[in-house]
C-alpha cells in the first residue's frame, strides 16, 4: 500500500523529458525523477518511450532538431498528445555551458534538454506537415544543384584544357535537366495543395521575389503570416540588435535567425531594389542618406519579409498603391 502511494505521489509531480537524437538510438532523461534508458530511434522504439512515460505527468518533452533523425519521434509523440519542444542544438549546448557541463556525451544531453526545458519553458510546436516536408527536400535539393550549377561555371571559366571544358559542359548540361526537372515537381506539388498555392500566390506577387524564393519561403519560413513584423525579421536573421554598454552605443548588426530563407530574400531584395517601385526609392533613400551598399540591401531584405507577412496575414496580392 505504501509503495501505490509513493508511485501516484511521483506520478501526480510535473515531470521534463530530454530526448539526444541519433540516427540509430535516442536517449532519454526524466527531470526531475532522474530516470533515463536508451532504445533505438524506429517505431518500436518510440512505442517503448511511450510504455515508459504513461505513468508519469509529462510537462513537455524536448529534442534538438537534427535534420530528419528528429522527425519520427516529434509526429508520433505530439499524435500521442505530448507537448514537444524541438530546440536549436546550438542553443541547447550554451545553456550546457552556462551552468556549468562542460562534459558532452549523449547521456548528458538528454538531461541538459530536460533541464532546459523545466528552466527556459521553449514552446512546444506541432511536426511540420509531411507534403511540406517533402516540398522542403525538393527546394533544398534544387537550391545544391544551382549552387553546384554556379560552382563548375566557375571552373568552366577558369578551365583551358579541352578535354576539362567539354567535361564540365557536359556535367552543366546534365544539371540544367536535373534543375528543370526539380522546378516542375515544385510546381506541380504546391499547384496540388490549395492553401500552399494561395500563398505562393501571394508572394510571387511582390515585386522582385521569383517562384524560386517563393518557394523557399513557403518551406522555411513557413511562419510567416502568423507572426508580428517584429518576429518574423528576428526569424529571418534580418533584425539588428543593440551593442551597448554604459554610455557607450555600439553598432547595430544582424545576428542568428535561418539562413536558408535569409540567402533567397538577399537576392529577392537585389531585384526588388530596381524593379519594386516602392522599395527602389526606399534603396535610394538609404544611399542617398550615406548607408552602405549591403546595409541599405539588408534593410531591403527587412522590408520585403515584413511586407510577405503582412500580406499573408491579410490574405491578400500585393498592389503598388494599397488603400
Amino acid at each position: 500500500m505504501q509503495g501505490k502511494v509513493q508511485l501516484e505521489a511521483r506520478s501526480a509531480s510535473p515531470v521534463y523529458v530530454g530526448v539526444d537524437v541519433c540516427k540509430d538510438h535516442l536517449d532519454l532523461y526524466l527531470h526531475p525523477s532522474t530516470d533515463r534508458w536508451r532504445v533505438p530511434n524506429d517505431r518500436g522504439g518510440i512505442r517503448q518511450i511511450k510504455r515508459q512515460l504513461a505513468g508519469h505527468d509529462i510537462r513537455l518533452v524536448v529534442m534538438e532538431a537534427t535534420a530528419k533523425y528528429h522527425r519520427l519521434a516529434h509526429r508520433s509523440l505530439c499524435q500521442s498528445g505530448l507537448a514537444v519542444a524541438v530546440v536549436n542544438p546550438l542553443r541547447a549546448r550554451l545553456f550546457a555551458e552556462a551552468i556549468g557541463t562542460l562534459a558532452k556525451t549523449d547521456r548528458v544531453d538528454a538531461k541538459m534538454l530536460a533541464i532546459l526545458g523545466e528552466a527556459l519553458g521553449p514552446q512546444a510546436m506541432p511536426p511540420t506537415p509531411e507534403t511540406l516536408e517533402a516540398l522542403q527536400e525538393l527546394v533544398h535539393a534544387r537550391n545544391a544543384a544551382t549552387a553546384e550549377h554556379t560552382a563548375l561555371a566557375n571552373r568552366l571559366a577558369a578551365s583551358q584544357t579541352a578535354f576539362l571544358r567539354a567535361e564540365i559542359r557536359r556535367r552543366l548540361k546534365s544539371l540544367d535537366s536535373h534543375v528543370e526537372r526539380l522546378e516542375t515537381e515544385i510546381a506541380k506539388r504546391i499547384a496540388a495543395d490549395p492553401a500552399l498555392a494561395r500563398r505562393h500566390e501571394i508572394l510571387v506577387s511582390i515585386p522582385g521575389v521569383g517562384p524560386g524564393v517563393a518557394a523557399n519561403l513557403l518551406v522555411d519560413l513557413a511562419e510567416l503570416g502568423s507572426l508580428d513584423r517584429h518576429a518574423i525579421a528576428c526569424l529571418a536573421g534580418l533584425a539588428p540588435f543593440a551593442n551597448d554598454s554604459g554610455e557607450g552605443a555600439g553598432q547595430r548588426h544582424i545576428k542568428g535567425g535561418r539562413a536558408n530563407p535569409r540567402r533567397a530574400l538577399y537576392w529577392a531584395a537585389l531585384s526588388a531594389a530596381r524593379h519594386n517601385p516602392d522599395l527602389c526609392a526606399f534603396y535610394k533613400r538609404l544611399r542617398e542618406s550615406g548607408k552602405k551598399p549591403k546595409l541599405a540591401l539588408t534593410a531591403v531584405m527587412r522590408k520585403l519579409v515584413v511586407l510577405a507577412n503582412t500580406l499573408l496575414k491579410e490574405n491578400r496580392l500585393w498592389v503598388e498603391h494599397h488603400a
